[in-house]
């Protein structure tokens, strides 16, 4: 058997809904947001599960909890995996941002992976963090199953760096809608994307939701 890690990014916030930068802003789940994260427990926690990594921001640890307490593991608590920071970018709007802030917006549309918001981080940057906390999961867990619950671009850039895919282009190539699932295998031949963005864990109503 080979480690499959499975990631999900957390439930809706008021944040997400209403699509403004947040990285070190620390809302917790709206309602919506906590009802995702029951489904997932329920969907999920009846497989075989050898560990929980989660960033410590409210939001990924309240979309946790369910998981962690029906099957009985503890939340290992990483900041590694705690969302980008926008800087002078959190809790404003990409066209509040493009007004504000044109040249670096403009920079950063064209080459994320070195050029940070304004006074935040690069993607480079949170690979580098994140990539730690991947290689601690495969070198403690050589199989089995280990959740991680992160954050949209946090999570777009660490698959952009297990498959390979070049960091600026993680905002192009790779969608993480909130509460989705997505499944690498690591294998012989290296990470394998086996699933992505799947929310087949939550009834009609919930996944009608937009998923920013």
């Amino acid at each position: 058997m080979s480690l499959c890690v499975y990631m999900i990014r957390h439930g809706e916030t008021t944040a997400s809904r209403t699509d403004v930068f947040s990285g070190k802003m620390n809302p917790d789940l709206n309602e919506a947001g906590f009802a995702m994260a029951r489904h997932f427990a329920e969907k999920y926690a009846s497989m075989a599960w050898q560990a929980v990594y989660v960033s410590p921001m409210q939001r990924t640890q309240s979309t946790a909890r369910p998981f962690c307490e029906a099957t009985g593991l503890d939340m290992q608590l990483r900041d590694g995996l705690k969302e980008m920071s926008f800087g002078e970018w959190e809790n404003l709007t990409k066209e509040q941002v493009q007004e504000k802030y044109p040249e670096d917006y403009v920079r950063w549309l064209t080459e994320p992976a070195w050029n940070p918001p304004t006074g935040g981080e690069s993607a480079v940057q949170v690979a580098s963090r994140a990539s730690l906390v991947m290689s601690e999961i495969e070198e403690k867990h050589k199989d089995g199953n280990v959740l991680v619950v992160a954050h949209k671009s946090t999570l777009r850039v660490v698959l952009c760096s297990l498959l390979g895919l070049d960091l600026g282009r993680y905002r192009d190539r790779i969608t993480f809608p909130v509460a989705s699932v997505s499944v690498v295998e690591f294998g012989v031949h290296g990470p394998l994307l086996v699933k992505h963005g799947d929310r087949s864990h939550l009834p009609a109503d919930l996944d009608a939701r937009p998923g920013t």
